[in-house]
């Protein structure tokens, strides 16, 4: 097994040392609070040039590549949902992805809420 450090920027990295585990195709898990977004986005266009789509199970995030498979767990009720990465932001301070509609429902999650994300490609 080969130990990496954290090499997403510090401004989405908690401020604990973060160590990333690269183990087969799991490779990272970053903790931190979630957003959602969607009624206003609904059908535009994202950063990655898809159209949008508040029911589709897809997220934004600062620095993960488009395309990019996550497993996001909700750490109040240990409830899991998949996206894909097709967008940029939270533009908030202290957040480190936004979900869709449907990935925000998935795992139970009101207003903000504290999760893990793990990368799975």
């Amino acid at each position: 097994y080969e130990i990496k450090e954290c090499d997403w920027s510090s401004d989405v990295c908690s401020s604990d040392l973060t160590i990333l585990f690269s183990i087969s195709s799991v490779c990272s898990v970053q903790v931190g609070m979630a957003s959602w977004y969607g009624p206003g986005f609904h059908g535009k266009k994202t950063a990655s040039g898809e159209v949008f789509n508040t029911h589709k199970y897809t997220a934004a995030h600062k620095h993960l590549k488009f395309g990019t498979k996550v497993k996001v767990t909700n750490l109040t009720n240990n409830k899991t949902v998949f996206v894909t990465i097709t967008d940029r932001g939270p533009f908030t301070r202290n957040r480190i992805i936004d979900l869709s509609k449907a990935a925000k429902n998935a795992i139970g999650m009101v207003g903000t809420t504290k999760v893990s994300v793990e990368i799975i490609n």
